[in-house]
């Protein structure tokens, strides 16, 4: 398609002499603007994507792919709903759970948080969080006064295994004085790290038996929580858990339905940076096209003579083409390699920023995870670096059209 001789002319353009540097320092510029648009269009995509799968993962991971609730009572008999979930294909774990708001107070430490009571078989068996003990054991999360507390509940009250902590429950006993609120206190058994910091600071996790005493629940818990082999697909193992079950006294919801409003806002958000960024490489494809017009501009004589001397149009298009080209290429092919280095080291880098600098970038409290996530999608990374070098090369076609157009008798004529 290019023969040799309009690639050695494309090459000497791009090589600048004396007096022809400023075309040729656009062109470097408009260079530099393309990678840096694909770099960052790269970067911001696996952050996005990190963050989707991570929170996608948290939220499953902790909260179940699917809940089964009583319409506002909790549920009684739970054992044969949760032998009849059990038996529904797909599920993999099935956890009753009771759960309540209280007061959490340790020394003057006091905060509000949640209790949520799980047995110590259903808490080995929940992997989001017996993965995550850092100190004491599940086999100490039993009988009446343990509890199990995130990481970042036990630095605030200043927490350790076998440390008491009084909860205090809004719903108490009636006495001729006014409700009067439970308390109780228990011992720290085990800590752990969820790896969301939401979840490390507000939920205490209590023995079931013990969680419905302080709870006034029975023998009731207050929902059932499900996870299945297939979270993506999960609508079919809905439906067949509510034809199971059978009780219009229940409800399952599914993450689709309780999540999906998070999730979506993180698409639409996705989608917008998308298209914000992409404007960052359609700007740096307009000063391809100012560079390459300057360039014409400059090179009109040496045009006319290559044309009179046997040159065709195609031949002179073909030339500029190149010299674009070889911008947009270049630039894509940089920027598609500091993007991807960036996205895997991304935890690094932020970390030794951090160390630098000696500020918070990442604020769990703010961003809910404990980490920069980031997850390179090769088939997006490919439509980045497709829909760069199409811009690229668009940029080339009316400057060179202009330059094959160039008349080279108006041209020499006031040489």
């Amino acid at each position: 398609m290019f023969g040799r001789f309009e690639r050695m002319v494309a090459g000497r353009y791009l090589r600048a002499r004396r007096g022809e540097r400023f075309a040729s320092i656009i062109a470097v510029f408009s260079l530099i603007g393309i990678a840096l648009g694909v770099a960052t269009l790269i970067i911001v995509m696996s952050v996005m994507n990190g963050f989707k799968a991570d929170l996608m993962g948290r939220i499953l991971g902790l909260h179940g792919d699917l809940t089964v609730y009583g319409y506002g009572r909790p549920i009684e008999a739970y054992q044969n709903d949760v032998e009849a979930i059990r038996q529904v294909r797909g599920v993999t774990s099935v956890i009753p759970m009771a759960q309540g708001t209280v007061l959490v107070e340790a020394g003057r430490y006091s905060t509000g948080a949640e209790v949520q009571g799980v047995s110590q078989q259903s808490l080995k068996d929940w992997k989001a969080l017996s993965s995550g003990i850092i100190a004491g054991s599940i086999e100490r999360f039993t009988g009446d006064d343990a509890v199990a507390i995130g990481t970042t509940l036990a630095d605030r009250a200043g927490l350790t295994v076998g440390s008491p902590i009084t909860l205090l429950s809004p719903d108490g006993q009636a006495t001729p004085f006014g409700t009067m609120p439970r308390v109780k206190t228990y011992h720290v058994a085990a800590i752990f790290d969820a790896n969301w910091n939401d979840y490390n600071s507000n939920i205490v996790l209590v023995p079931l038996p013990a969680a419905q005493k302080f709870l006034m629940l029975g023998n009731a818990v207050s929902l059932i929580q499900v996870s299945t082999s297939d979270p993506t697909n999960v609508q079919p193992t809905t439906k067949a858990i509510s034809e199971r079950l059978d009780d219009p006294r229940l409800h399952v919801l599914d993450w689709t339905q309780s999540a999906n409003g998070f999730l979506g806002a993180v698409n639409v958000e996705q989608n917008v940076m998308f298209l914000i960024l992409t404007l960052i490489i359609l700007v740096a494809a307009f000063n391809v096209i100012s560079s390459l017009i300057m360039m014409v501009k400059d090179k009109t004589r040496d045009i006319a003579v290559l044309r009179t001397l046997g040159a065709s149009r195609g031949a002179i298009m073909r030339i500029f083409l190149m010299c674009g080209a070889f911008v947009g290429v270049t630039g894509t092919l940089l920027g598609s390699a500091l993007g991807i280095a960036f996205s895997l080291n991304i935890e690094r880098i932020r970390q030794w920023l951090q160390s630098l600098t000696g500020t918070n970038l990442f604020n769990p409290e703010v961003y809910f995870l404990e980490r920069l996530p980031a997850k390179l999608v090769w088939s997006q990374v490919g439509e980045v670096i497709a829909m760069s070098l199409v811009l690229s090369l668009l940029a080339t076609l009316y400057p060179s059209w202009r330059a094959a157009r160039t008349d080279p008798i108006e041209a020499l004529r006031h040489e």
